[in-house]
């Protein structure tokens, strides 16, 4: 094995434990209901203080792996993942879990773009266009095997409260040292490394030039509509699925939750040469018929519906997201572009966070039902206008 295609696999290793670490607790949602007598808010909390810690990370912590270099960023988010980890192992209420999942939240975002950059930096100059696509499709496989895993552990291991999270402790370790023997190509223009300052973490989002306004509004509708569907299925999902379906367990909605992101890392590839109007028209229509189903199948409870839902989610999220990459590489310059792309990703948790705390609230006070017939209408309406503007914006045809 050469020593190039060593690092390229101990990186994506590292990636991969990472981001798998983070989802894992998805199915587990309705066991700690359970055991701890949560409200349906309570829970939805825990997620969206999950994605806080994601978002507080971007804005405060985003230029970190230009200054820092990204193995050690790296290697410090790892060890953060695995702090956040036995934090959550050993919670005992909604409070200790929530202060776990802030901390794994946090590091995985700083894993994301760390590793992002460490691809471009240990890839020789020839195959670098190639590492996008490559990152893009890890992110995705290690999302998805965090809650298939923890599906699997929590359906059927001993104490799955604890016992789902120690592959976590032991592959995060592992990880690290594996950093340890990366080895990376030196490219011209590089940003040299140094220390920190304050500078470096003054919260910091850019927006385009006027003529660009109304289409990177459009194209941030594109994260915040599909990163809103897919919490829902990530946070509550096992909390109205017997409604769905009559199967039941981690095990079932775990793998609906893979099965989005296996799924959506595969269309990406497909529909990577489709035109780019036409895949968020289709993106957003997906992700409007998906809820539209849901809502259906609150009074049909078929499991037809019921994955056929899914599939339409993983075709969503996948064109949304294809989509919404290409349109920001088309708007950016190149002093503008991580900038652009941070407010593009914050925008996408601000999506992923307000929803299931009305979604929480409301199913509280007027039960899951009513909480999902709201969430559902919202996105058929948002998914219809939103995208029925961005395919005739003249800047997508472009």
């Amino acid at each position: 094995m050469s020593p190039g295609f060593r690092s390229l696999c101990l990186l994506s290793f590292a990636m991969v434990v990472g981001v798998m670490g983070t989802a894992l607790i998805s199915p587990l949602y309705g066991l700690y209901q359970e055991a701890w007598h949560l409200q349906t808010v309570q829970v939805s909390l825990i997620y969206v203080i999950y994605m806080g810690g994601a978002l507080c990370a971007l804005l405060l912590f985003g230029r970190l792996p230009d200054v820092l270099g990204f193995k050690t960023t790296m290697a410090w988010a790892l060890a953060a993942i695995w702090l956040g980890t036995l934090v959550s192992l050993l919670a005992w209420n909604a409070v200790s879990l929530s202060v776990g999942r802030f901390i794994v939240g946090a590091a995985s975002s700083m894993v994301t773009t760390s590793a992002s950059l460490g691809f471009l930096q240990v890839a020789p100059p020839e195959k670098r266009h190639r590492m996008a696509m490559l990152s893009s499709i890890l992110i995705a496989f290690g999302f998805g095997v965090g809650p298939l895993m923890g599906g699997i552990l929590g359906q059927w291991a001993p104490a799955p409260l604890v016992t789902a999270y120690l592959p976590t402790l032991v592959l995060a370790v592992l990880g690290i040292v594996g950093l340890r023997q990366v080895r990376e190509h030196v490219h011209e223009g590089g940003t040299p490394q140094r220390r920190a300052v304050w500078a470096d973490i003054v919260p910091r989002l850019t927006w385009p030039a006027a003529a660009d306004s109304g289409v990177f509004v459009l194209t941030c509708a594109l994260p915040f509509v599909a990163f809103g569907v897919f919490g829902l299925y990530a946070s509550m999902l096992p909390l109205f699925l017997d409604q769905m379906i009559p199967w039941h367990g981690p095990v079932v909605s775990g793998t609906a939750v893979a099965l989005i992101l296996f799924a959506s890392s595969g269309l990406q590839l497909l529909a990577r040469h489709m035109p780019v109007r036409w895949a968020g028209f289709a993106g957003m229509a997906a992700l409007a018929a998906s809820n539209a189903l849901l809502l259906l199948n609150l009074l049909a409870a078929s499991t037809v519906l019921f994955f056929s839902g899914v599939l339409l989610t993983a075709l969503g999220h996948a064109l949304c997201m294809l989509t919404g990459m290409t349109m920001i590489n088309r708007i950016a310059t190149p002093h503008n572009r991580s900038g652009l792309l941070s407010t593009y990703l914050v925008v996408g948790y601000l999506g992923s966070m307000a929803p299931m705390l009305g979604i929480g609230w409301i199913a509280d006070r007027w039960g899951m039902n009513v909480a999902l017939a709201c969430f559902c209408s919202a996105v058929v309406v948002m998914g219809g206008v939103a995208g029925w503007r961005f395919q005739a914006h003249p800047r997508t045809r472009t």
